[in-house]
């Protein structure tokens, strides 16, 4: 197997400081796992194979990402990060050019930093090129030890002395390799160290003593390298991803009111000239096209809403389809499979699922319209419900075009309401009514004269 590029990424370990059932890389930022974003960033940089070392939760994270162009590399014990990397050497048997080395708990690297990093490892012909971060506060990093150029060494937190500890530049335990020769280097590692483990910073010494170029490369902004160890960082990670998302969509066209509040995942696609206000929550694989306004408060999820289409405060949307000029809301509640032809009003207080609604239909409050398929210009009046379960079925009502529904009507499903119809205030409609009909069920009204009079309590 020969290729120019390859890209192993470390994901075994347990992550004990997070206090999770989970495993560390399934923790997500932004909508996504941590492991995704190492994996996207070596991608987007070229590296096409994919390799992924796990360990703890193997089968959890395996299945995370189904589906995904990547070989999974089992370590069953964790004897360090030469090990990991030792262990996915058979998958790569046959493999000579560049070998990028990732860490799976580190989110925020950039797909730009690793074309510069590989960039500079060709340039320079090394054997080895660390990637490394210039931090005011280095305690528990390894540090780099250098003569000019050359890097001699990585010194770990605790195998350093007083005068190493001072230095200011740390290992981000990002990688370039030439793979024959970290391949034959992973050979010779010991546990000849305060950790005990197979530590791959060994193998820089390697490259020394086999008189080979060793060469690093600072990332210029520290917090893209930062690793995942606890719910701190995650946080932490999570609002300068946010940030990153907002800041490309802001330049991209989208208003916001005030970015620091608005929630947009990674997944998350947005027209120009759209307006977020504060307090947005825009989830999973959602699309919101052009010129739309999102109110405050307002929470999307795996949906599509098209250009013009106003989302008023408090509404929630699922796994759903808006059409364009559409208005939503305020505080509906728009469940999965609904599906909005344009030109619609679900007003304040209304709730769909699996509901179809035709071009110009329009509920404005207080309504329930489930399983339901409603064709153009119907308008549903307060209090209508849609009675589409009899306690072991669904079922579907179908509404025609240019039907008018009054308020307060039951439509107990199976049912149909031909085109042009009418359907009167309190009806409670249980079998279909034919085209150019009026539907009414009443009882008569009965006034009984001078009964309040009787029944009211006498003053004392």
């Amino acid at each position: 197997m020969k290729s120019a590029m390859a890209a192993v990424v470390l994901a075994a370990g347990k992550g004990t400081r997070m206090k999770s059932a989970r495993s560390k890389v399934l923790h997500q930022i932004c909508g996504q796992p941590l492991l995704r974003y190492p994996l996207q960033a070596a991608g987007q940089a070229g590296f096409t194979q994919l390799r992924v070392v796990v360990g703890h939760q193997a089968e959890e994270v395996k299945q995370a990402f189904a589906g995904a162009e990547v070989e999974w590399v089992e370590q069953t014990e964790q004897l360090g990060t030469g090990h990991a990397l030792l262990c996915a050497v058979e998958s790569l048997k046959g493999f000579q050019g560049t070998l990028l080395l990732l860490c799976g708990d580190v989110p925020l690297l950039r797909a730009e930093t690793l074309q510069q990093l590989q960039q500079y490892h060709a340039q320079q012909q090394a054997a080895v090129t660390v990637l490394t971060a210039d931090m005011p506060n280095p305690t528990g990093y390894g540090r780099i030890i250098r003569d000019g150029e050359q890097i001699l060494r990585i010194v770990e937190e605790k195998d350093a002395d007083v005068e190493q500890k001072q230095i200011s530049e740390i290992n981000t335990g990002t990688y370039l390799f030439d793979a024959e020769f970290v391949f034959q280097a992973l050979k010779n590692l010991n546990t000849d160290n305060a950790q005990g483990e197979y530590l791959l910073t060994d193998v820089i010494a390697a490259a020394v003593a086999d008189g080979k170029k060793t060469r690093a490369i600072c990332v210029s902004d520290p917090t893209e390298v930062m690793g995942i160890n606890d719910r701190c960082q995650l946080a932490e990670a999570e609002a300068l991803m946010r940030w990153r998302i907002n800041t490309e969509l802001m330049r991209s066209g989208v208003t916001m009111i005030d970015p620091t509040t608005v929630y947009v995942d990674a997944t998350v696609e947005i027209g120009a000239d759209t307006v977020l206000q504060p307090n947005v929550q825009l989830r999973g694989i959602t699309k919101i096209g052009p010129n739309c306004l999102v109110d405050t408060g307002v929470v999307v999820l795996d949906s599509t809403v098209a250009a013009g289409s106003h989302l008023k405060a408090g509404s929630v949307i699922e796994e759903s389809e808006i059409g364009p000029d559409c208005n939503i809301g305020p505080m509906a509640h728009l469940r999965p499979g609904t599906e909005l032809a344009g030109k619609n009003k679900i007003g304040n207080f209304v709730e769909t699922k699996k509901a179809r609604l035709a071009e110009g239909s329009q509920s404005s409050h207080l309504t329930y319209i489930g399983d339901a398929e409603v064709g153009r210009n119907v308008n549903f009046g307060c209090g209508t419900i849609t009675c589409n379960y009899d306690g072991v079925k669904k079922h579907k009502t179908t509404i025609e075009d240019d039907v008018f529904i009054g308020s307060d009507v039951q439509l107990v499903a199976p049912v149909t309401v031909g085109r042009n119809s009418l359907i009167a205030a309190g009806t409670t409609v249980t079998k279909n009514v034919p085209a150019d009909s009026l539907a009414i069920s009443r009882t008569e009204q009965r006034n009984v004269e001078g009964w309040a009079l009787r029944k009211k309590p006498k003053k004392s």
